[in-house]
């Protein structure tokens, strides 16, 4: 694991510093720096410090708050290359974001290596939270039965709770996986498009079969989905089941009416957790003020074992260009 020393004397906050970090796995240096030092560039230009390599050594110049945030991101980002775990500039983004709240105590521990408290484990990614909504987020999934999650593209709304239902369904916990979205999308209509029911439903679910094959080896896709262990379906197949031992996931659930809203979370059963994800500001019905997100959320929120989550443009782990974009569609002056 990595050692840290600090200053001899604390500094204060706007102090100029110099921090140094040994690293006992040479071999790991080259995946935590990245490729032509691209994470380490990322963390200089982001928190405006200064990082020099030499062997196992790292040293950290800038003022205090900002060098003691690079220390302990490269910690963090050490020890979970240390416990065999990937990173890339997505995982240096998200570590940024998290060591940026003051109110995430312990999530990057670098005395122990622990990394985050909270990890969602599949067969082919462990899944850790790139920014502290999705810590809330990912926290309320292990813990609450209906979750909804509100906010812009590209903050990993579904593709986590995706990482959930899979994760829940290795371990047992959950009998199948029901993944499922409104076929609605910007005025088509699933009568135009060639094909049986399957074939013109599944461009809609595309997303949900991404995010799946993204958890699981392709061939144990296939055979839970052929076996019914996997689900994925349309919101009108819904209607008339009791879903016990599930994980339930509704997609674009801002498409939904509140009479289609009602009738997904009413078939909650025994043992099973729905997840309701979403885009307020995206709605494709023909008349937006009839969403059934909106509807249920202003009805549920505060209910004991339902939360709601809301990401921002702050929360998109996707390319940071896409946060920028969503602000400039959303912020004070769309």
């Amino acid at each position: 694991m990595a050692k840290k020393s600090a200053p001899l004397s604390p500094p204060a906050a706007n102090d100029r510093v110099r921090l140094e970090l040994d690293f006992d796995r040479a071999e790991l240096l080259g995946a935590l720096f990245g490729q032509y030092d691209q994470n380490l560039i990322a963390i200089e230009n982001r928190l405006g410090v200064y990082i020099a390599a030499r062997g196992n050594r790292l040293s950290i110049e800038g003022e205090a708050h900002a060098a003691a945030r690079a220390r302990d991101v490269l910690t963090g980002l050490y020890n979970r290359l240390a416990l065999g775990q990937g990173v890339d500039i997505g995982d240096v983004e998200g570590a940024l974001a998290l060591s940026q709240d003051p109110s995430l105590e312990g999530l990057v521990r670098a005395e122990d290596g622990g990394g985050s408290p909270i990890i969602i484990r599949t067969r082919r990614k462990t899944i850790v939270p790139r920014s502290p909504t999705q810590l809330r987020y990912m926290e309320a999934l292990a813990r609450q039965d209906i979750i909804f999650a509100l906010g812009p593209a590209g903050t990993g709304k579904t593709y986590v709770a995706v990482a959930q239902a899979v994760s829940q369904l290795i371990a047992g916990s959950v009998d199948r996986l029901i993944l499922s979205r409104p076929a609605v999308e910007a005025g088509e209509r699933l009568g135009f498009l060639p094909g049986d029911m399957r074939e013109k439903v599944d461009p809609y679910l595309r997303p949900l079969y991404d995010a799946l094959y993204d958890m699981l080896p392709s061939e144990q896709v296939e055979r839970r989905i052929a076996s019914g262990e996997i689900e994925i379906a349309p919101i009108a197949f819904m209607r008339g089941r009791t879903l016990a031992n599930a994980f339930v996931i509704l997609d674009e659930a801002q498409n939904t009416t509140p009479e289609q809203m009602k009738m997904f979370l009413t078939r909650f059963g025994q043992g099973s957790r729905m997840v309701v994800c979403g885009d307020p500001k995206q709605i494709d019905l023909p008349n937006p003020g009839r969403s059934g997100i909106n509807d249920a959320t202003q009805r549920l929120e505060g209910i004991d074992g339902i939360a709601v989550v809301r990401f921002g443009a702050a929360d998109v782990v996707r390319h940071p260009i896409v946060g920028r974009i969503v602000e400039a569609y959303e912020g004070p002056n769309a």
